[in-house]
């Protein structure tokens, strides 16, 4: 994160003697990013964190995927998605993946495990419900229309406090935050960022818990290994410095708007290895004259766009079936853009209600199991006006 933080107990000099009531040393332990060269914090452990006592390879279950082929937009219902039992992390069901980023969706009742991921970073959209986020740096309390940005390699569970809680998440394989563009040399946001520190939550208070013999499951570079720690990785009295998991609401994402229509940029909010997550939020719309205030056609010739439907109308999509919970995928080589007849219904409207959250790649996105066992496959047809029925008879020419 851009800014530094202190919480609960730390010594004055890092690297320096910090003892226990008993007189024992608290344990340090330097989490960091790039190899020593980036941000990184360091907190004190009660017990060694590099204490196992058991490791076991851990098979997930598998997911077939499969190219976007034949080439054309998609539209996944994912609640259509079994919504059954199920925790945060290991109840995902994967939807869109490439080698850059995994994009899955949760419906979860129950606590998750101990988690860590050491491939990347993870940023969780909170779609409805609410949830206890704990980590071995504090607690993180989120509900509706939160990102939860959980940097890599931290132990963290999810545990629900509502009955069912809806998750949009996003696996990286490197590191996920704030747009370059947003931030000073030194890693405060800028003026004209939609977004600033007082909207970021960290965790609070360290929680101090002590136990022996617990799992930790850690999706790693070469799968699944589900560890035993001598004692509960939650024995963190202290802790500073810029890393750590933090979340952000997207209701104090601060839309930017023009006199004509803005482009998907404004609405950037994280960028990912080869991806950018942007937030689109109610906010007032063009005010030019002759302003039309929705998309216009547009073609992004290096990157898919996957876009989750969280709220509000969409006016752009209205006639096309998308709804509450809805994924369109528009990939590149794929000119998209509003259905039929939303430019003119849109002259002279001066606000729009709708959020939604997208995520854009620069390498093509591949379809898992769950993903087509959700389409809407009439989808690609509804700018033709054929949306409940099917793609006319085609002769491949020669």
């Amino acid at each position: 994160m851009p800014y530094y933080r202190s919480v609960g107990e730390v010594p004055r000099k890092r690297h320096t003697q910090f003892r226990q009531p008993d007189g024992s040393l608290y344990a340090e332990e330097l989490m960091g990013q790039e190899g020593f060269s980036s941000d990184s914090s360091l907190l004190y452990h009660r017990h060694l964190p590099t204490a196992i006592v058991a490791a076991q390879e851990y098979d997930p279950p598998a997911w077939t995927r499969v190219a976007n082929r034949p080439l054309k937009p998609r539209h996944l219902r994912t609640h259509k998605l079994d919504a059954g039992g199920a925790d945060a992390v290991l109840g995902r069901q994967p939807l869109l993946v490439n080698d850059d980023v995994r994009i899955s969706y949760v419906v979860a009742d129950r606590p998750s495990p101990l988690y860590r991921n050491a491939v990347g970073d993870e940023c969780l959209y909170v779609e409805s419900g609410t949830a206890r986020v704990e980590t071995t740096f504090g607690t993180l309390d989120v509900a509706s229309g939160d990102y939860v940005l959980v940097p890599t390699s931290v132990i963290h569970r999810v545990v629900p406090t509502s009955d069912l809680l809806r998750l949009l998440t996003v696996e990286a394989t490197g590191h996920i935050g704030p747009p370059k563009r947003y931030l000073s040399v030194r890693g405060q946001f800028l003026e004209h960022s939609p977004y600033c520190e007082r909207d970021v939550r960290g965790p609070g208070t360290p929680q101090l818990v002590e136990d022996s013999d617990v799992e930790v499951y850690v999706r790693h570079r070469r799968g699944w290994t589900r560890h035993v720690y001598a004692h509960h990785p939650f024995d963190v009295v202290g802790w500073d410095g810029h890393l750590y998991p933090w979340a952000f609401s997207i209701h104090d994402f601060e839309p930017i708007t023009g006199r004509v229509h803005q482009p998907p940029p404004v609405h950037q909010t994280f960028q990912g290895p080869n991806f950018v997550i942007c937030s689109f939020v109610p906010r007032k719309v063009d005010y030019h004259p002759l302003a039309i205030p929705v998309p216009y056609n547009h073609h992004n010739v290096d990157s898919d766009e996957m876009l989750f439907y969280t709220g509000g109308n969409y006016e752009a999509r209205r006639g096309s079936g998308i709804e509450q919970g809805s994924i369109s995928l528009h990939p590149a080589g794929f000119t998209h853009g509003p259905q039929p007849g939303a430019p003119e219904r849109a002259i002279g409207a001066d606000y729009f209600d709708e959020l939604a959250v997208m995520v854009d790649t620069f390498r093509p996105l591949d379809l898992c199991e769950p993903a087509l066992s959700c389409e809407d496959t009439g989808y690609a047809w509804t700018w033709a006006g054929r949306g409940k029925g099917q793609p006319s008879a085609v002769t491949p020419s020669g």
